[in-house]
Order: structure tokens, then C-alpha cells, then sequence
């Protein structure tokens, strides 16, 4: 039992309510601080008798995640009051009727959308899906929601190293697969780097730690470099009399593993580790002007690259953010990547939708609000037009998050924003729902194109239409954005239900045929034989012919088959006899896999798309048809698995390893010379107990690649190996592949 000094906590607790009363004291207005007050005390009574996993009293959570809000997204004090009692009507007896009594209709719906949803959910789906879902049906109502939910999910993921592993992987994988590009989409640059730095320390604590090291071994090699490079541009716009700021600021350690795991390279190698950024005191209407003529400045003293410019001052991006960015050659030859901008785009690339908000009163234009109240008004389309799965939304609402734009005109010269990848059917339905339904093809810039031609910056674009012409199911492959997918989905969802009742009626037919009863125990059989996701979407192939009602008869011979082998293995009757079967098998110390809360030795596979062998850090996963499937965490499945379904995820891993053989992957590189096979294979029929499976190599303009498969007995049995590899004159890297 934790000895806890009551009075050294209130201090701690007043402490902290003092700070955020401090930070807020810019935007409170006469009267906010009683408020504050009240919900403060509100919260403290409510959470007075329960503990955070580290032990802290609970209030630390709410004021921290209302701090967040005030300091880092700045917000104001209807977001403080609903921070201070996010978590009130979940875990205590205060209903939302008291809350709006005490504070307000707008509090008590922001903390509605808050509120986890409980209760049943349909087969598929899956209650994160469901709760984010929630959230964001009142999106369309109050942004704040979302904000509230990223600085909670911020402070949940600060205090992330207290929790078991297998919560840690769940809530880091669900934060990276939703959170991080949320906050990117709403322009909250800082937390989105924050939560996927988080993400990476908690799931690939290994290479979190080995970036971070070699970031502060160059850090004073870096400050140098900044403070040379920055010298000549600081003299001259000093001379020209601009009142400027200049940073320099070092990638973010998610942002080079991405660089490194993506390029293939070491850190060493990557090359824009850091980026100047320099910030104008600017008037409004001088700002382009000025960014341009700072541009031209940075261009005198170093060469810039020309493919990467980037003005999105002339067009912003749709979340508001506005910058100019170019990438120029140092003295040293390093490429520096240097951004322009003034204070009040700087504030909006910081604080994104809150300081969004601020100007956008200001700018008679409505340009700064334009983009991301156009996203908002996508979102709420999608919601309300959505009645498939909570998956298939969530994916759905993903894909809009991450995109670059392209800029295309209508004939008549508007400006429509699409999503990078966006094609002439995409251009349709964004015109109008009639017109991409009706889509048989466009003309870009005069030249005919089919309905799948992607457009680039620029394209003019006219569609050309067909009353004849419907949507069909590849559409789906043809289009990015939402409001597209959404209505071609409300197309086909109508011709989906009459194929779905005339399937129906065909496998009814046809299992009465073979003395078989139409139960749903017997759909959800004949479901997982054809290998389809729901019942519905077996009826609806059948319906449309894909799948022959004839084909219906192999599975009744499937089903007996089963049937025999049932009997055959009813021998081994509970987990436990299960376990004694295998110890009698493999003997007491054979490498096991332990599962579940109690630890278990329970029947399982291991997933073929990462291949986990001992020590791996892994995690079991429970399949409809499967059992349980063992993944390694970093497994290219793992954040959708973790994030989409984490109430299927249980804890696994290895006891101690004794000989026993699993297949791993060797991907070789080196210089080719005389008798390198040779080396290579001596050293691998020299290590104890490996026996190689097979190997491949290619040889090209004296650039050596092999790959080899061979049965190891662990991690560290197979870094061992990789070490000795790494030795053979010629070898310049060994990497394992799944």
C-alpha cells in the first residue's frame, strides 16, 4: 500500500488549479473564474475517492487535460468547465441534467459527445468505432469536442507508462490510427507530433530510445550549424528593417524513424534534420509581400531546391495552415529546410482551429475560415449519410484526414479543393450528387478522359453526362473523397437490398433441397466458408450471381468433414488436459507461449503476415473462424487490428526458450566479391542448431542481394547471427524481413 501525505497532495492539487487559472487569465471574462471554481470543486468532490494507475489522485487527469486545452490549443472557458468535468458522468452518480442545470445547455453537450457510449453493439462493428463515431456526430454541432477528446487523449498517452503492456499497445495504437492524423487535420501540428512520438516510445521502445540519443548527441553540432546559417539572413533583414523571430526546431523523432524505416536508411543519412523557421511581424495586407521578399532574401545567401517549394500563403491548405516552405543547400552542403511566415499564421500552424477561429472574424475575405469549415461540413454529410458499420465509416473518415490537395477549376474558372489522388468522378460528385450518378466521363482541359483520369493542380474540368449511365460497385475504387464515396454507397445500397432478398430466398431454396435447416447458426457456417464478412454480404453474391447456388453443395461435404474430424480430437477435453498433452509431447521445458489475463497455454496460430518467433514482442488476437493468432506488435496489421478491435486483443508472450526451430528472413546487402556466398554460408552452418531453408542471390554492376530463409530459435538467437553476418568483409547490411 502506497503511503500517501494527504496534505502534501492538496498543496500539489492547489497547485496545479492555480497554474491553470494563471494560463487562462488572458481569455477569462468577469464571472469565468467562479465558474471555473465550481466545476473544479464539482470534480474534485466526484473523483476524491479514486486513483490514476500511478497512484496520483485522480484530479490530476481533468486539470491537466483543461491546462492542455488552455495552454497548447487555446481555448477558452466553456472548454475548461466541460475539461474539469469530462469524466464526471461516467464514473459517478451526477447525471448531464445536472450539468446543464449547474452550467449550461453548451457544456452539458460537449460532454455528452464525450461520454463513452456502453451497450450492445451489432456483430462487425466494434465500441471504439461506435464512441469516436459519437464524438464526432457532435462535431458537427461544437469542434470543441474533438479538441477536449485530443488534449485528454494527450494526457492519457503522457502518462501511458503506468498502464499493462497490452493497454499500452491498444491505446498507442488507437492514438496513432485516429488521434495523430485528427490533430494534423485540425491543424494542431505540436500534439500530433507529440502523440506519434508517444506512439513509437510505447510500441518500438528500442529505436525511440536510439533516435532520441543521437538527436542530443548532435544536439550542439546543431546549434552551431543553426546559428551560422541563420547569421547571414538575420544581418540582412535587420538591414531592410523587418521585425522578425527566427527558430530553428529538429524534426521530430516519429517523423525521422518515418524517413529512415521509409528510405531505407540510417539516421545518419537523413538529410533535412532540422528546419529554420522565420516569423514577420506583419501587417495583413503586407503579408504575401513580405513572406516573398524574405524568400528572395534566404535565396541570395544559399541555392533552394526548386522541387521543393511549397506557397501555400496563395493557397492555403484546408485546415487553415499557411506558410511558405523551401528547401535550400547549406555551406556544408546539408539541405535545411527554411519556412516563412507571419505571427498570426504562425499562431494558426500552432494552435490550428482555436486561433483559426480568432482572425477569422478579422478577415473580411473569410479566407482563413474557408478550408476548414468546407472539411466540417464534409464530415457532417458523411455522418449524415452513413448507415453502414462503424468501421467502414472510421476507415471512410481516415482516408480524408491525411490528404494534400489539388486545386482544379469548373468551366467557368470556381476553385474546387479535392484530396490529392482525386479523380474526374470525384470532380462530379462534388458538383452535385445528380451529376456523379449520371458520370460517364470529362473533358480536362479540352481533352476527353474516362471517369478514373486523375487530376493535377490546375486542370480545368467539365463532365460529361448519361441518363443512362448508374453507379456500380468499382466506383467505390475509383473515387478519394468521402462525400463521393458516401453517395455511391446510397446508390448501391439501393440495389444492394433487393440482391440481398433474392439471394435470401436461393439459399433458402437450396438448403431445403439438401435436407439442411435455414438456421443462423447454419448462414453463419456457410458465411465463414465463403470467407465473406457478413451474412448479408453472402445473400447479396448469391443474389448477383457471384457465387453459384451450386457451390452451396461443397459445403455441406466440407461441414461432414468436420464433423468426423470433431470426434476424432474429442479426446483432449479442456485447456488443462491441453496442456498436459503438449508437456507429455514436447516435454516441461518446451518454449510456450503464455495467453490471456491468467497466463494460460491455450491453442493458437501464429499470423502469417509478420511471422512472430520467441521473443518477439507479441500480442494474441481473437478471430471469428480462427482462434486466437498471435501478431509481433510491430506487424504492418497491428495498428488497425489494435485500434478498430482492441476489446479482441489479449496479452501474450514467450516463457523461456528452449530449442525449437521457427522460420525467419534475412535480407543481405554488400559488395560482391570472389567467395562471399562461401563466407556466408560458413558462418551461418557455424552457428549451433540453424538450418537454412533456402537462398537466393543477385548479383548486379558489383552490388551483391541475397535473401535467406533459415529456423532459429529466438530474437536473440537470430540478432546473434545477424551480428556474425555483419562481420563478413563485404556485407554492408543484414536486415530480417517478415
Amino acid at each position: 500500500m502506497i503511503q500517501v501525505d494527504v496534505e502534501e497532495e492538496r498543496k500539489e492539487i492547489l497547485k496545479r488549479y492555480r497554474k491553470l487559472l494563471r494560463q487562462a487569465k488572458p481569455v477569462l471574462k468577469p464571472g469565468d473564474t467562479k465558474l471555473i471554481k465550481k466545476a473544479f470543486n464539482i470534480s474534485l468532490e466526484a473523483h476524491k475517492d479514486m486513483r490514476r494507475k500511478s497512484g496520483e489522485p485522480y484530479i490530476y487527469h481533468p486539470l491537466e487535460v483543461a491546462l492542455v486545452c488552455v495552454e497548447e490549443i487555446g481555448l477558452g472557458t466553456t472548454s475548461i468547465i466541460s475539461a474539469l468535468l469530462h469524466d464526471v458522468v461516467e464514473d459517478t452518480d451526477m447525471e448531464l441534467e445536472d450539468i446543464e442545470r449547474e452550467f449550461g445547455h453548451k457544456v452539458m453537450t460537449i460532454i455528452d459527445g464525450l461520454t463513452k457510449i456502453s451497450g450492445v453493439f451489432e456483430y462487425g462493428s466494434s465500441q471504439q468505432a461506435e464512441n469516436f463515431r459519437k464524438m464526432l456526430l457532435t462535431l458537427s454541432d461544437d469542434v470543441r469536442v474533438i479538441l477536449i477528446k485530443l488534449a485528454d487523449r494527450l494526457n492519457n498517452m503522457r502518462t501511458l507508462s503506468s498502464m499493462p503492456r497490452n493497454k499500452q499497445l491498444k491505446i498507442a495504437s488507437e492514438t496513432m490510427y485516429l488521434y495523430a492524423p485528427l490533430a494534423h487535420r485540425l491543424g494542431l501540428y505540436a500534439i500530433k507530433s507529440e502523440l506519434e512520438d508517444l506512439y513509437l516510445k510505447y510500441t518500438d521502445t528500442e529505436t525511440y530510445k536510439e533516435i532520441v540519443k543521437k538527436i542530443n548527441e548532435s544536439k550542439s553540432y546543431r546549434n552551431k550549424f543553426i546559428k551560422n546559417f541563420i547569421q547571414p539572413i538575420e544581418d540582412e533583414l535587420t538591414k531592410q528593417g523587418f521585425k522578425f523571430a527566427i527558430k530553428g526546431r529538429p524534426k521530430s523523432v516519429y517523423s525521422i524513424y518515418n524517413k529512415m524505416k521509409k528510405q531505407g536508411i540510417p539516421f545518419e543519412e537523413v538529410y533535412d534534420l532540422f528546419a529554420i523557421r522565420i516569423i514577420l511581424d506583419s501587417e495583413l495586407d503586407d503579408e504575401k509581400a513580405d513572406c516573398w521578399q524574405v524568400y528572395s532574401i534566404v535565396t541570395d545567401f544559399y541555392r533552394p531546391n526548386p522541387d521543393r517549394l511549397r506557397d501555400w500563403i496563395s493557397t492555403p491548405r484546408s485546415n487553415g495552415y499557411e506558410s511558405l516552405h523551401t528547401t535550400v543547400m547549406s555551406n556544408t552542403g546539408q539541405w535545411v529546410e527554411v519556412q516563412i511566415r507571419t505571427t498570426r499564421m504562425d499562431e494558426i500552424a500552432e494552435r490550428g482551429y482555436a486561433a483559426h477561429w480568432k482572425y477569422k472574424d478579422k478577415d473580411s475575405s473569410g479566407k482563413s475560415g474557408s478550408g476548414l469549415d468546407e472539411w466540417i461540413n464534409q464530415v457532417r454529410s458523411m455522418l449524415e449519410s452513413n448507415d453502414g458499420n462503424a468501421i467502414e465509416f472510421m476507415d471512410d473518415f481516415r482516408g480524408n484526414l491525411f490528404h494534400d490537395e489539388v486545386f482544379v477549376f469548373t468551366p467557368k474558372g470556381d476553385l474546387k479543393v479535392l484530396p490529392h489522388g482525386a479523380t474526374a468522378l470525384d470532380f462530379a460528385f462534388e458538383i452535385h450528387t445528380e451529376i456523379g450518378a449520371k458520370c460517364i466521363g470529362a473533358k480536362v482541359n479540352q481533352r476527353l478522359v474516362p471517369i478514373t483520369h486523375k487530376l493535377k493542380n490546375g486542370d480545368q474540368v467539365e463532365i460529361l453526362t448519361s441518363n443512362k449511365q448508374k453507379p456500380t460497385e468499382d466506383w467505390l475504387n475509383n473515387v478519394v473523397t468521402s462525400r463521393a464515396k458516401a453517395k455511391i454507397k446510397d446508390a448501391l445500397r439501393e440495389e444492394k437490398k433487393s440482391a440481398v432478398m433474392d439471394g435470401r430466398e436461393i439459399v433458402q431454396r437450396k438448403l431445403k433441397a439438401m435436407k439442411l435447416d435455414f438456421t443462423s447458426e447454419v448462414v453463419e457456417q456457410l458465411r465463414a466458408y465463403f470467407e465473406l464478412k457478413t451474412a448479408n454480404e453472402f445473400y447479396y453474391r448469391v443474389g448477383k450471381g457471384i457465387i453459384d447456388p451450386t457451390s452451396i453443395k461443397s459445403f455441406k461435404e466440407f461441414k461432414e468433414n468436420q464433423r468426423l474430424k470433431a470426434k476424432a480430437t474429442e479426446k483432449v477435453k479442456d485447456e488443462s488436459t491441453f496442456t498436459k498433452e503438449i508437456k507429455n509431447l514436447k516435454g516441461p521445458d518446451h518454449d510456450q507461449l503464455l495467453i490471456g489475463e491468467d497466463m494460460d497455454v491455450v491453442d493458437y496460430i501464429l499470423a502469417k503476415c509478420c511471422n512472430p518467433i520467441p521473443g518477439d514482442d507479441v500480442f494474441g488476437f481473437v478471430t471469428v473462424n480462427e482462434g486466437i493468432k498471435i501478431h509481433r506488435t510491430s506487424c504492418p496489421n497491428a495498428l488497425e487490428l489494435l485500434s478498430n478491435h482492441g476489446n479482441r486483443v489479449i496479452k501474450a508472450r514467450w516463457t523461456s526458450q528452449k530449442e525449437i526451430a521457427f522460420l525467419a528472413g534475412l535480407r543481405i546487402v554488400g559488395t560482391d566479391r570472389v567467395g562471399l556466398i562461401n563466407d556466408v554460408t560458413k558462418v551461418i552452418s557455424n552457428e549451433l542448431k540453424v538450418n537454412m531453408r533456402s537462398i537466393t542471390v543477385d548479383s548486379d554492376a558489383g552490388i551483391f542481394e541475397g535473401t535467406i530463409k533459415l529456423y532459429v530459435n529466438s530474437t536473440e538467437h537470430l540478432d546473434h547471427l545477424i551480428k556474425n553476418l555483419q562481420q563478413v568483409e563485404g556485407i554492408i547490411k543484414v536486415t530480417r524481413f517478415d
